[in-house]
C-alpha cells in the first residue's frame, strides 16, 4: 500500500550532476527536500545503482537543476533519466559549462544550484548527500516545475 500512496505524489524531479576524477555525470532524482533555512541545507538521494553514484561519492560539490515544464527542460528529464551513464555520454549534444569543482551545469537549465557535499548517509537503496549551497542561479519562472507525475512514464536507465 505505501508504493502506491508514493506514486499518488507529484513531488519535484531535479537533474544533478556530479564530477570527480575527471569523470562526469548526472541523473533525474526525485527524492529531494531543503533540510534548513538557518544555515541553508538541502538533501539529494541517489540510488545506489546508478551511474552518478559512483561519481557523486568522489565528488566535492553537486549541482542540482531545477526543471519546468518546457518542452526542451522535459526532453533533458527524459535524457537523464531514461539513459544511463554506463552506456552513454549525457553531456555528449548538450551544452554545458563547468561550475564550482568542474560540476557541470547545463545551459538550458538555468535555475540551479551548486552546494558542497557535507555528508553521505546510506538510506536503504539511495544514499543521501547533505549539500550546502554555495552559489545559486534563478534563470527563468519555473510554471510549477516538474514534478514526478510529469514523468512517471518514462523508463529507468536502471532498476529501481
Amino acid at each position: 500500500m505505501f508504493p502506491r500512496l508514493m506514486a499518488e505524489l507529484d513531488y519535484p524531479m531535479f537533474v544533478v550532476t556530479a564530477c570527480a576524477d575527471g569523470e562526469r555525470s548526472g541523473c533525474l532524482v526525485g527524492f529531494t527536500t531543503q533540510t534548513s533555512i538557518h544555515p541553508s541545507r538541502f538533501l539529494v538521494c541517489i540510488s545506489e545503482k546508478n551511474h552518478t553514484y559512483g561519481v557523486a561519492m568522489q565528488a566535492s560539490v553537486l549541482a542540482v537543476h531545477l526543471l519546468s515544464r518546457s518542452d526542451r527542460e522535459r526532453e533533458l528529464a527524459s535524457l537523464f533519466g531514461s539513459e544511463t551513464g554506463d552506456e552513454v555520454d549525457k553531456f555528449a549534444g548538450v551544452a554545458w559549462q563547468p561550475g564550482v569543482g568542474g560540476v557541470p551545469l547545463l545551459d538550458d537549465l538555468p535555475n540551479r544550484f551548486v552546494g558542497r557535499v557535507l555528508d553521505r548517509v546510506a538510506l536503504g537503496d539511495h544514499t543521501g548527500f547533505l549539500l550546502e549551497p554555495l552559489e545559486a542561479e534563478h534563470g527563468k519562472e519555473l510554471d510549477g516545475g516538474l514534478g514526478f507525475q510529469d514523468v512517471k512514464d518514462l523508463e529507468p536507465g536502471h532498476e529501481a
